[in-house]
């Protein structure tokens, strides 16, 4: 038997494994846990994973460079990069625009607005790169940060804007641009939460200068762990991975001098570009092994749309039925949302509290969570930071006390789906 033949045979054990498996994974009610989101594969990820192993190219390879070709296509972007984390995309996104190599470069001491519900690893690279941020309150509803109240952000020290689109939900991004235009401000999405999403017709996290997208198992396709950083902008994406790759100089994906070529930066020994450092940088890559799961990812992202809209659509209805107790999702009329989860804010005339309802579901094991941080500079963590309030944060502080979640990721099928439902309606009439 030729190596081929063995991994053709090493595939179909793999497949036959897999089956094996998920016959054994049966929903027995009020002891399965319904998780408000987590990994959806079967045999087609594992395979390419395995391959990506047999090859043993452990660091980025061809995988990579299939996902990123296949990204940008979807997206309708220049450039794609590959990181480990929708953090580390948030991180070198922030830091590419305080490099030296950068003309128009943030510097120590600017203002980045951004809101103050959020996740930590989206607020933390302004902090980090010795930014200030400026806290803007949010819609209750959307989630999203509030654009009319941009005006009470700005300052002559005002240099960006870090926008999440938070659960997936699109920000008003017409609004938000022309004011980023108004007053010369760089804008980086956070679209970690919202693949699928877009605005207008256009994929949100490709109408600024950045856009990062997380791969965890929790998001809408995954690679265990994963990112990406997306841009237009030829100069800052090649920034972007050098400070991706350690800060180095060379950033040719293939070295020209091994071709026959002028080096672009002046070198004539090529093993020389790759220790010549001209930024801070890290180690922010994958692994190709991550990439083949996520090139499997990508074939089902059609898929894991769809059924993220179904069931956000069957929650929405059920919980329409009960709108005197909940502040319901919304969305913009020129927004297309494919929502992360199923938010939910208990009223203040309530007859029951968040703590009441989530300890209620997740008794009959069915998972919830708060929305992120909360109120991010009340978490422990940033006592000590500096920051700026734009007026008050009056929707901020009541999402801390009364949001959470639901899921509505693809594998809550019809009948994990009737089960929510189910106990959603017990818990109501309690209640009414």
């Amino acid at each position: 038997m030729n190596s081929q033949a063995l991994k053709k045979e090493i595939f179909r054990k793999i497949a036959e494994y897999y089956r094996i498996k998920k016959a054994h994974d049966k929903f027995i009610p009020g002891e399965s846990r319904v998780q408000y989101a987590g990994k959806v594969y079967n045999e087609e990820e594992m395979i390419l994973m395995a391959d990506a192993v047999l090859d043993f190219w452990l660091t980025l390879g061809e995988y990579a460079k299939r996902f990123e070709r296949r990204f940008s296509d979807l997206l309708g972007v220049k450039n794609v990069l590959l990181t480990n984390s929708g953090s580390s995309s948030n991180l070198i996104a922030v830091a590419s625009l305080k490099s030296i190599q950068f003309d128009s470069r943030l510097k120590d001491g600017d203002e980045v607005i951004t809101p103050a519900a959020t996740f930590p690893t989206t607020f933390n690279p302004i902090v980090q790169n010795n930014l200030m941020p400026i806290l803007v309150d949010v819609k209750l509803g959307s989630y999203n940060i509030d654009a009319q109240k941009l005006d009470d952000a700005v300052s002559d020290r005002t240099r960006a804007i870090v926008l999440p689109h938070t659960l997936g939900n699109p920000n008003e991004m017409d609004a938000i641009l022309d004011f980023a235009e108004e007053h010369n401000l760089f804008v980086v999405e956070d679209a970690c939460d919202a693949l699928g999403s877009s605005y207008n017709g256009r994929p949100v996290g490709t109408f600024g200068t950045f856009g990062t997208f997380s791969f965890y198992p929790a998001h809408h396709i995954t690679m265990g762990e994963g990112g990406a950083v997306v841009t237009d902008d030829e100069a800052l994406a090649s920034i972007a991975l050098s400070i991706r790759d350690w800060g180095r100089a060379c950033v040719c994906p293939i070295c020209k001098l091994s071709v026959g070529q002028l080096c672009p930066l002046g070198f004539k020994i090529a093993s020389l570009a790759k220790y010549v450092y001209t930024n801070i940088g890290y180690n922010l890559k994958p692994t190709d092994i991550q990439a083949a799961l996520g090139v499997a990812q990508l074939k089902k992202l059609n898929d894991f749309i769809e059924k993220r809209k179904r069931n956000f659509k069957i929650l929405y209805s059920e919980f329409s039925k009960y709108e005197d107790y909940f502040v319901l999702p919304e969305s913009l009329p020129k927004a297309d949302p494919c929502w992360f989860a199923f938010p939910l804010t208990v009223k203040k005339n309530s007859n029951f509290t968040r703590r009441e309802i989530i300890s209620w579901y997740e008794k009959f094991n069915i998972e919830t969570r708060p929305l992120f941080a909360g109120n991010i500079i009340l978490q422990p963590g940033y006592r000590e930071i500096r920051y700026r309030i734009a007026q008050d944060l009056k929707v901020t502080d009541q999402i801390r006390r009364s949001t959470f979640f639901l899921g509505i990721y693809p594998s809550i099928d019809e009948e994990r789906m009737n089960y929510i439902l189910e106990k959603t309606d017990e818990f109501m009439k309690s209640k009414t």
